[in-house]
């Protein structure tokens, strides 16, 4: 997913998977992912996607700060 915020680019193709939290299994219309990517300029953000139930029933890119990283990976 390509998707530009505030006049920068963030692309899952290009660039760089951090971590990843999975939550139900392929299918489940309750089951969700969350994808923190790093850019090859540094920067991070968070690709949202799920089943039609779930909270993310749409994809999405969200920045997230360097700052907020640790947060965020200790919230799951």
């Amino acid at each position: 997913m390509l998707k530009e915020i505030n006049g920068t680019i963030y692309d899952t193709l290009t660039s760089t998977v951090d971590k990843k939290f999975t939550f139900g299994a392929p299918g489940d219309p309750f089951g969700y992912e969350e994808t923190l990517y790093i850019t090859n300029c540094g920067k991070y953000f968070v690709y949202t996607n799920g089943g039609i139930s779930s909270k993310y029933p749409s994809e999405n890119i969200v920045p997230i700060e360097r700052e907020e990283v640790k947060n965020w990976m200790l919230s799951h």
